[in-house]
């Protein structure tokens, strides 16, 4: 298929369903932990929205009435979690995001399934008015966005997104995907040639944290997890995972924010 793929998901606990709006391997972001072999910079290319349609009911088909789950998941993992709009690349580059979201919804409606839609973002292009109708429709049928935060500091960010963005901006992207849909901060930390994050990066981003907290942004929580599986990026020579101790006691240090967290080693 094109844009449609089932994984079973860890941190769901069961099958997400994901959709790809980046065939062509193409993000605007070149994060280090990255398992997209091939990566470039770019966007999403023109999305065959037929094309999608039917992959979703065609596999939604399978999982719900067919034999798929029984042949192909093991027992425990064994029921739809989610769907996903991820993928190989940033989905809100695609330019006709809304149009995406408005096709997903009317076959989760034909379908009569209540899974949680979730768009998994870096809110690069929140700032675009077919982005925040697309967000604004998946509002309305309960879905969710978690935004990408693996660092509050310039310096962190270049590093381990492979992008130039200030606290200031990554601020102003959370507060517009908060206003339009529920919004969780998703958080990858990860050990770089052998040192987690340091005391500055981490105290920069309990405070990112706890300016939201503070003003009222509407933050659902924290989705923090930790480096699981290989990076397919030049920068993977340098990755490693941080000891679970270390992730313990940074969940604690948010929780004692007031803001809940959700731990995935």
């Amino acid at each position: 298929m094109t844009y449609i793929y089932p994984v079973i998901s860890r941190r769901a606990g069961g099958i997400s369903l994901g959709i790809n709006l980046n065939p062509n391997n193409a993000c605007n972001w070149h994060c280090a932990y990255c398992q997209v072999p091939s990566l470039v910079r770019g966007v999403a290319p023109e999305i065959d929205l037929t094309c999608l349609r039917h992959e979703l009911e065609t596999m939604l088909e399978d999982i719900l009435h067919g034999d798929f789950l029984k042949k192909r998941v093991p027992e425990h993992f064994r029921r739809l979690c989610d769907l996903a709009i991820s993928g190989n690349g940033e989905p809100t580059s695609c330019r006709e995001f809304d149009a995406v979201i408005d096709t997903i919804t009317g076959v989760m409606r034909d379908a009569a399934i209540s899974v949680p839609l979730r768009l998994i973002t870096n809110g690069s292009h929140l700032h675009k008015r077919h982005v925040r109708d697309g967000l604004q429709a998946m509002a309305g049928a309960e879905g969710e966005v978690w935004i990408k935060v693996d660092s509050a500091t310039e310096e962190g960010i270049r590093r381990i997104n492979g992008i130039k963005l200030d606290a200031a901006r990554l601020r102003r992207q959370v507060e517009t995907a908060a206003q339009l849909c529920p919004t969780w901060i998703q958080t990858c930390m990860l050990a770089w040639d052998g040192q987690p994050p340091s005391h500055g990066e981490t105290s920069a981003y309990l405070a990112f944290l706890a300016g939201l907290k503070q003003d009222h942004v509407p933050i659902h929580g924290v989705l923090l997890y930790g480096l699981a599986r290989p990076s397919q990026q030049p920068e993977a020579t340098h990755l490693t995972a941080v000891d679970q101790t270390w992730m313990e006691q940074l969940a604690a240090q948010i929780e004692q924010q007031g803001i809940k967290v959700k731990l995935t080693l």
